[in-house]
């Protein structure tokens, strides 16, 4: 039996002392965090099943990008010998066996069963005939549960590390990313929140129940999905709704490869985006759309991009200093935002259609620019994400 417990403890201090310059925020309460590997274990899955893991497993299979970008962000890459073919766009993951194809993924149950994984980690979407396809050949398969919120993408952070042995890991980057939302929610608190748009245009887009809804909110922007009177997790928006709300920002999912072009090109010509306060004053926030997309860790990077565009000086103050503080010294860091410069394939830009926000009542798109510029957002859609 195999134990491995963590208390992590969160102390984010924004230049709260009575000394602090104008613009430091109150620091967030210490926040602790204990995960706990033992097995074998039992966790309830999605689909209600009882899944018994009977050892910290040494190959894994991830049916779903974000799954994989999870166990990478632990630095546990080494474990997966499996991955979907949206996940291929992280580094050092085309070495992978790739075990699913086409659009909803389908997964080959005769190449997973082959790699004689420890555990295979698959979403909501995929078929429940591949389930107990491969439950049937022994394989133990734990099905995650959609993520509808920035809490839920942490819960199945820690769900992912505790089936595989990785608490640790799972426990830090849980850390990383609560303590980046704390930071990004104070730095804009009392801020005035501009109109903001995800997508290219007319289409699908992603409502407030939704993780990237609340990633939009955290940032200090008011999604204008709230307003569209939809019960739908991701409605589909018209082009006299978009005029009417005229959005002052509008947010841009963008393959790896694509970044960096003038974020007004993203834009398609005949897009309703290009007739409003957005698109006339350059307020066009690109980000890469497998982070965006996918409910795992990396989704705090394009939180922190668009707080950054939103209000840029109050960011700035807030953020100019951050003293962390741990249990054996205390650094002072300067903030930055990255962007990861792996590459993917037009197809992985649709990642979010098998790997990202669930719903039982909406579909839910998942779409970045493929070829440089889009018509509109999203062609196929899934009935659910996970």
């Amino acid at each position: 039996m195999r134990r491995s417990t963590i208390a992590v403890g969160i102390v984010l201090l924004l230049l709260a002392s009575a000394a602090a310059p104008a613009g430091a925020l109150a620091a967030p309460a210490a926040q602790e965090e204990t995960l706990t590997c033992e097995f074998p274990t039992t966790m309830t899955d999605a689909s209600g099943a009882d899944v018994t893991v009977d050892a910290e497993p040494e190959r894994v299979v991830t049916l779903n990008p974000s799954a994989a970008q999870t166990m990478w962000e632990f630095g546990a890459e080494d474990k997966v010998v499996g991955v979907s073919q949206f996940g291929t766009y992280l580094e050092g993951a085309s070495d992978r066996e790739v075990v699913t194809s086409g659009y909803p993924s389908q997964v080959s149950v005769e190449q997973v069963i082959s790699l004689e994984p420890g555990l295979v980690l698959a979403p909501n979407t995929i078929s429940n005939d591949s389930v107990t396809q491969l439950r049937d050949a022994g394989i133990t398969v734990y099905r995650l549960p959609f993520a509808s919120s920035l809490d839920s993408v942490i819960e199945k952070t820690e769900t992912i590390g505790q089936l595989t042995g990785e608490c640790d890991a799972a426990g830090d980057t849980v850390s990383e990313m609560q303590t980046t939302i704390d930071t990004v929610r104070g730095a804009v608190d009392g801020e005035d929140e501009p109109r903001v748009l995800w997508g290219t245009g007319a289409g699908y887009s992603a409502g407030p129940n939704t993780f990237i809804g609340q990633a939009i909110d955290v940032a200090g922007g008011h999604n204008i999905v709230a307003d569209a009177n939809s019960s739908r997790a991701y409605p589909q928006l018209s082009e006299e709704f978009i005029a009417e709300q005229d959005p002052e920002f509008v947010v841009v999912g963008v393959a790896p490869e694509q970044l960096g072009n003038e974020p007004t090109s993203y834009i398609p010509e005949d897009s309703v985006v290009r007739n409003t306060t957005a698109f006339e004053e350059g307020n066009i926030v690109v980000v890469d759309n497998n982070h965006i997309s996918q409910p795992a860790p990396r989704i705090v990077e394009p939180m922190t991009q668009m707080a950054e565009a939103f209000h840029p000086e109050a960011y700035a103050d807030a953020t100019a200093t951050t003293t962390t503080t741990t249990a054996d010294s205390t650094t002072t860091t300067t903030t930055t935002t990255t962007t990861e410069s792996s590459t993917t394939t037009a197809a992985a830009t649709t990642t979010a259609a098998d790997d990202g926000d669930g719903s039982s009542n909406g579909s839910a798109p998942g779409f970045g620019v493929a070829t440089g510029v889009v018509a509109v957002l999203g062609a196929a859609l899934l009935a659910r994400r996970t």
